[in-house]
């Protein structure tokens, strides 16, 4: 599905990785792992097509996505560091506007599946940082998108949700989806899906 292929990463003059490679099948989910700095978030925006190599190149279904945009964008769910919901509008509205070809009835029940029932007309200003988070992470219950790319899902989800994330990941993977992902936390892995990937000085 993806394939990265000797991508360099510079930041500020200073290299975070270079020469890195490996792919992405249909029904994996990678963990990028690396202390902070490593460049995990940098990485994933050159994969989400936000940025670009220094080198290299990150191709989709054997094309460079800077070739095929539009057709990347749509296989693509991203949801960066932060929630990039709208404070002004409420969690049914955020989701609506998101995901406008959802019936009102998806939409609840994805709600639900985070957890937000009784907030879906709550401006969003108003719910906390975990329950902002988690208006974001709905759109896992109605992306038709079939890679997903999450920067640090988990901030602030506690473990019952973080359990059920693991759910909805392998569910997608297994439905031949796939899932690239960056955590602090150490991945409940019951269906021995998850591979990972460190970053560290040895790229750079």
């Amino acid at each position: 599905m993806l394939e990265v292929i000797n991508i360099s990463c510079v930041r500020d003059e200073r290299t975070l990785f270079h020469g890195l490679s490996f792919h992405v099948q249909a029904g994996d989910i990678v963990q990028i792992e690396g202390p902070n700095g490593a460049g995990k978030t940098s990485l994933l925006r050159l994969l989400a097509g936000l940025s670009r190599a220094e080198e290299g190149e990150v191709c989709w279904q054997g094309q460079p996505i800077r070739q095929q945009r539009e057709v990347w964008q749509q296989n693509l769910l991203y949801l960066g560091h932060h929630p990039g919901v709208k404070a002004v509008l409420s969690p049914l509205e955020n989701l609506h506007f998101w995901h406008g070809d959802s019936s009102d009835d998806a939409i609840f029940a994805a709600l639900e599946q985070v957890e937000l029932l009784g907030y879906e007309e709550v401006p969003v200003a108003q719910l906390s940082a975990g329950q902002q988070r988690r208006v974001a992470l709905a759109r896992l219950w109605l992306s038709p998108a079939a890679i997903w790319i999450l920067d640090e899902p988990l901030t602030a989800i506690d473990k019952g949700g973080v359990e059920k994330l693991m759910v909805r990941f392998a569910d997608h993977a297994d439905n031949g989806g796939a899932v690239i992902l960056t955590t602090h936390q150490d991945l409940p892995d019951s269906r021995g899906q998850v591979r990972k990937i460190r970053l560290t000085s040895e790229w750079a």
